[in-house]
């Protein structure tokens, strides 16, 4: 049998160590990936439903109403209002959005007041005053692109306290 020269020991120790400690978050990092692509199916087999202010269930939904019962369909809550989900989560760049990423827009002349959830491929899910759940491009240039504010992300936090 050979023995290990004087570094390797400490190399092996050290490599060991460094998967024991990573393998959990390797997982968990897989289970927010597939998490995202949850939330987005779920945000899409809504489209139809029609818009209610405040609404907060399949008989119609608010913008935030709408992601909030879709986020909590996961497991994850969040603020009831637009301006309260911008209040939490991790800043995302625009080019860096993911698929289950919150995507927050200026539609009233003040701060975030419309909230929607990235999809992928450009696209988000969000209650619509004039058409329900719909699902849009976020670079719209007529609407949606001149009015975005920002992102954040929310995948795999388990609760966000309510504002």
């Amino acid at each position: 049998m050979r023995k290990l020269t004087y570094l390797q020991k400490p190399i092996a120790v050290f490599g060991l160590s460094f998967l024991l400690f990573m393998s959990p978050f390797m997982g968990q990092a897989e289970a927010s990936s597939s998490d995202s692509v949850k939330i987005s199916e779920t945000a899409t087999s809504l489209k139809g439903i029609r818009y209610v202010y405040g609404g907060t269930s399949k008989s119609g939904f608010d913008c935030s109403g709408f992601v909030q019962f879709v986020f909590k369909q996961h497991g994850i809550n969040l603020s009831r209002t637009s301006s309260g989900m911008y209040a939490t989560g991790t800043k995302v760049a625009k080019s860096d959005l993911t698929v289950g990423d919150l995507v927050f827009f200026n539609t009233g002349g003040k701060g975030v007041s419309h909230v929607g959830i990235y999809i992928g491929d450009g696209k988000f899910a969000h209650a619509s005053s004039s058409k329900g759940v719909k699902v849009d491009k976020l670079n719209d240039p007529h609407y949606w692109g001149k009015r975005y504010v920002g992102a954040k992300r929310i995948t795999g936090v388990t609760e966000v306290a309510s504002k």
